[in-house]
């Protein structure tokens, strides 16, 4: 659980460190690119951690598998309630397709 915690803090934090800027249209490029670089060192900071107490109960693939779940999530949450664009039921889709993947990667064959 404090994996999935941490990488989903480290989510939040990359999602606005890559995203968040457009909101932002007339601050120069290299501004917008300094300040993303200072939001993900505080990814960075929960990310490693996440992953280096989730290897051994979690293997490599499933790491990234969660990490891609919970980026999905956070993105989806963030693009409705900051960038306000519109949630649309082919996005939803795709993301269900998404959670078939996760089943792929968990089951025990």
């Amino acid at each position: 659980m404090k994996t999935v915690l941490l990488l989903l803090v480290s989510n939040i934090f990359m999602t606005f460190a890559w995203y968040g800027h457009l909101k932002f249209t007339q601050t120069t490029l290299w501004k917008v690119i300094l300040i993303s670089w200072g939001i993900a060192f505080f990814e960075y900071c929960f990310q490693v951690p996440a992953n280096r107490i989730g290897y051994g109960q979690f293997n490599g693939f499933q790491l990234k598998t969660i990490q891609e779940v919970i980026t999905l999530v956070v993105f989806m949450v963030f693009s409705v309630l900051y960038l306000k664009e519109e949630l649309k039921w082919n996005y939803i889709v795709g993301f269900v397709l998404l959670l078939a993947a996760v089943f792929f990667v968990f089951k025990k064959w």
